[in-house]
């Protein structure tokens, strides 16, 4: 990442003007005439539509389903659409991957549609070259490839589940039997595949109901970070959650803490090889026959809990494994999972062709290059030339095959090493179809006509095929014909409808008991003092790196460090003392000849002698947002180390690097314990901690008053994912202002997530707490406004009148809860961080929404501009306002559910129901600002033989 100061915040300063005031007068009038003068007609005639475009009404939104993959799962989302621009996602309630909600990737990628850094046109050699220059070359390659039956094709694609994808892979593989099809996905958990065909004999999926299970073991596994069924299995821990005589109890063992560490009940931290040991004698006590394994007291103390647990729960009880689990755990989870009859599913895999052909592996692709067996490859939507493991060598390897064609959003890194390029269309512009991670299809249909000269992969592969005016739209309608019965059109509207195609889940695969397998001792590797073993993990922010170039996620904090523009790593606090470093000390981080350099943060849950490091940073052709930021962790993997790294070697640098963040995680016991409260499960909860103290004001919200708005947040379902901070940004035209603006602790997030640890330094219990405006019924800030630009509304919601606001920020000191953000400068209005004030950007701008100029205060508005829409239709159709109509964009983001919104005047509301639950509190609540948005306490289940001291 370069120095901040040398990053484009805002433009140059102009030099001191020459000009006397004469002149300075002269064109002052000249610039006035000229401003009337634009107030006037065009001198061009201008027309209305001759025939409006059906369903189109300027400045309506309309909305649309269509499917958003995420490593290749698809998950259903609604887009909405304003005059043919989409400008917000969120989840669609009917598929089983979003269940009406989204995580943070779904919500940016409507940014990424607009990003003026994607590709644009055809290029050869880096030149532009016309549609007609590649077709020529596609058919003199595929003649060639035709007379030896594809010995020499190769074609490379990332984890897909698209059926007319697979279709058209078959095809191409049907009529060239002698070329292969490899996927790659940088994130797959390969040793979770090869677990399965070593308990099972044969490929098969798992799906695990987490709302069923009432006790659930995570060994080294993060299920509710950020993933594909992030989403899913959010909701079902919520569920688990819901019924305090049903309640779940979460153990998490783990080497790096995550958040489903941050939110388990119990948790141990202890090194990769020290939890294999752990599941092995885990199995030992369920009935398997292995070696007694030797285990510290800690651990037997929590093997004894998770036994008892176990044992008295079968049919409720789940064990899952992470990816740096080896392949022998994973199969060994199985064996447990059956023994307990666990709520665990199991599918056929959803990525194989028609005809049943799984695509080969990356490594084998690369022998194949090596060994010059390749003359036309391939790639699509995949970016081996940043991402592959450094020991493959790909870049390289890649240009002996005389032909390669990749296909991308971005000229990436692999783009680089190709010498035909074509642009790929994004989600939003392109047909397709995709499934959920049980298998249930779904359409993705196109919001807007490609914004640049791009193709869909099913174009691409429709070439290959011989077919050069194939569409993609006829493509997929064509895989699903046999789908429908008689009046396919009928069935055609109903799934773009629904955007669903009901009944097409996968079906369940057919399996015999799973065998148990050898397990070999995992042993600790002996390490040097200055060598620790080192996990990678997908970045909860930028994934696998794929989404660096969107300046959302960029800024969003990371949910356990609050990291934002790159990334660190992470090392126990005790460590980090025994290495000799700091917070900000910049290493290098070097195994097997390879070696990168990136800065250290001390975060506690870490297990000794382990250090964290994320993926997806350090890229060099990402984009103007991208470039630069962070370490590539890439480098330091291999295709036999893809999670976990034995041995790493650290040395300082003796340089200093500023790791941005926007807040800190609060551990002081005393703050902690007011700001956050936390109880066991059973514990007798107190009564109102903080009654409401005398005031002249009304004591309580009269029903005749109309609408009363508030809002409720329940902390115990939180797991701090970030989807609501994103929904909100792109809801309210929330802008970026960039690393030096951060650097200086200016952020304009309207919605933030506190983290509170109520736990040692050596055990972190992290609760999640996201901070709106309070919309207090007494506010701080209202009073001291000198221009009364912080108003009060008759339905209770704290207003912020822009075009009054001269930017005293005196509102912003009186306000105790921190929610308030200023425009210091333009971010959003001529002084936008890197190219965010490019023209295209301006498409995902939400017109109900002011975008606020330099030197205004702005915080949450309760997303008033969809109760004013509400409110609008409700008159329209003259009818009240429903009790669930009104939803903020953060409430329909959430995939817990955590956040309730509604009228306080209506009985039946949710909220009502919540303000009702014995765990409600205010933050605060002691200051008497009465705020309209209030929380329900946070409750975990410890196991209830647990001794002195948290384990």
């Amino acid at each position: 990442m370069p120095p901040l100061k040398e990053l484009p915040t805002r433009p140059s300063p102009v030099g001191r003007s020459k000009l006397n005031r004469r002149q300075a007068l002269s064109l002052l009038a000249t610039g006035m005439a000229g401003g009337l003068a634009a107030c006037s007609k065009p001198d061009e005639q201008i027309l209305p539509y001759v025939r409006m475009p059906e369903r189109i009404v300027p400045g309506e939104p309309l909305k649309f389903a269509t499917t958003l993959a995420l490593a290749g799962i698809g998950r259903g989302v609604v887009v909405t659409s304003i005059d043919g621009r989409p400008i917000k996602v969120e989840g669609n309630p009917r598929h089983p991957g979003s269940l009406g909600a989204t995580d943070v990737f779904a919500e940016a990628a409507v940014l990424s549609l607009y990003d003026p850094d994607r590709s644009r046109t055809i290029l050869h050699n880096a030149a532009i070259a016309p549609r007609e220059a590649l077709n020529r070359a596609l058919v003199t390659e595929l003649s060639e490839a035709r007379s030896s039956q594809g010995k020499g094709l190769r074609l490379l694609t990332g984890r897909t589940t698209s059926p007319t994808l697979l279709r058209q892979i078959d095809a191409l593989l049907q009529a060239f039997p002698a070329a292969s099809w490899h996927a790659y996905d940088p994130t797959d958990d390969d040793n979770a595949q090869q677990g399965a065909q070593l308990a099972y004999g044969q490929p098969v999926r798992s799906i695990a109901d987490f709302a069923k299970a009432r006790v659930i073991v995570a060994l080294d596994a993060d299920p509710l970070g950020h993933g594909p069924d992030q989403i899913r299995i959010g909701r079902g821990y919520a569920t688990g959650r819901g019924d305090a005589n049903a309640f779940s109890r979460l153990y998490c063992l783990e080497s790096a803490l995550t958040l489903t560490g941050a939110k388990a009940d119990e948790r141990l931290a202890l090194r990769p090889e020290a939890i294999e040991r752990f599941a092995a004698s885990l199995a030992r006590e369920l009935g398997a026959s292995a070696s007694v394994t030797e285990l510290a007291e800690r651990e037997r103390l929590l093997l004894r809990k998770i036994t008892a647990d176990l044992n008295s729960h079968k049919g409720e009880a789940l064990v899952i494994a992470g990816p740096a689990m080896s392949r022998e755990v994973h199969a060994l989870v199985h064996w447990i999972n059956a023994q307990l009859n666990a709520p665990v599913r199991l599918i056929d895999p959803i990525d194989r062709t028609p005809s049943g052909k799984q695509a080969g592996t990356l490594e084998q692709l690369a022998g194949d290059l090596d060994s010059g067996r390749v003359r036309q490859l391939v790639m699509i939507g995949v970016n081996p030339g940043y991402d592959a493991p450094s020991d493959l060598h790909f870049g390289a390897r890649a240009q002996k095959a005389a032909f390669r064609l990749h296909m991308g959003e971005y000229l990436d890194e692999t783009a680089a090493i190709a010498n035909w390029h074509v642009p790929q269309s994004h989600r939003l512009e392109t047909w397709s179809d995709l499934r959920a991670g049980d298998g249930t299809a779904s359409i993705s249909q196109p919001l807007i006509n490609p914004l640049y000269e791009s193709f869909s992969e099913h174009e691409l592969l429709a070439w290959l095929n011989g077919a050069d005016d194939a569409r993609a739209y006829e493509l997929v309608r064509q895989t699903w014909r046999s789908a429908a019965a008689a009046d396919f059109e009928g069935w055609w509207q109903r799934v773009l409808h629904e955007g669903i195609i009901a009944g097409s889940g996968a079906t369940a695969a057919s399996t015999a008991a799973p065998l148990l397998p050898a397990l070999a001792d995992a042993e600790p590797h002996d390490l040097r003092d200055d060598e620790i073993s080192l996990v990678l993990r997908p970045d909860p922010c930028l994934w696998d790196g794929s989404y660096a170039n969107n300046a959302w996620l960029q800024e969003c904090p990371k949910p356990l460090s609050k990291q934002v523009w790159g990334n660190a790593l992470a090392l126990h606090p005790d460590e980090a003392t025994r290495l000799g470093l700091t917070s900000g000390d910049v290493v290098t981080i070097a195994a097997n000849g390879r070696s990168i350099e990136v800065p250290v943060l001390t975060e506690p849950g870490m297990a000794m002698g382990v250090g964290a490091l994320t993926l997806g940073g350090g890229r060099q052709k990402a984009g103007a947002i991208g470039n630069g930021v962070g370490a590539n962790a890439y480098t330091l993997r291999t295709s036999g180390n893809r999670w976990h790294l034995p041995q790493v070697s650290i040395q300082p640098t003796g340089r200093r690097e500023p790791v941005l963040t926007t807040q800190n995680i609060v551990r002081s016991p005393e703050d902690v314990r007011e700001l956050y409260p936390l109880y066991r499960l059973g514990q007798p909860l107190p009564g109102p901690v903080h009654p409401d103290p005398p005031s002249l004001m009304p004591p309580s919200v009269k029903p005749g008053d109309g609408h009363a708005w508030a809002m409720v947040i329940d902390t115990s379902v939180c797991i701090g994912c970030n989807a609501c901070v994103v929904s909100c940004q792109a809801e309210n035209n929330v802008p970026v202002v960039g690393p030096e603006q951060v650097a200086m602790g200016r952020d304009m997030h309207w919605m933030r997530v506190d983290g509170y640890d109520h736990s040692s330094a050596n055990s972190p219990q992290i609760g999640f707490q996201p901070v709106p405006c309070m919309h207090c019924e007494h506010a701080p800030c209202e009073p001291v406004c000198p221009v009364a630009a912080s108003v009060h509304d008759s339905e209770g919601l704290n207003a912020q009148v822009y075009n009054r606001c001269i930017g005293t920020r005196f509102c912003e000191a009186n306000c105790p809860y921190k929610v308030r953000r200023f425009n210091f400068f333009g971010y959003a209005d001529g002084e936008e961080y890197g190219n965010l004030g490019a023209e295209s950007y301006r498409g995902q701008k939400n017109p109900e929404v002011t975008v606020r100029a330099r030197g205004v205060m702005e915080k949450c508005t309760y997303c008033v501009q969809r109760i004013s829409g509400a409110r609008r239709a409700s008159e329209r159709e003259n009818r009240p306002l429903g009790p669930h109509e009104v939803q903020t964009a953060c409430q329909n983001a959430c995939p817990t559910r955590a956040i309730s919104f509604g009228d306080l005047n209506q009985a039946d509301a949710e909220i009502n129901h919540r303000k009702a639950d014995p765990r409600h509190y205010a933050l605060l609540g002691h200051l008497g600002t009465r705020p309209r948005t209030t929380y329900l306490a946070d409750v975990r289940n410890p196991a209830p033989s647990e001794p002195e001291g948290r384990t």
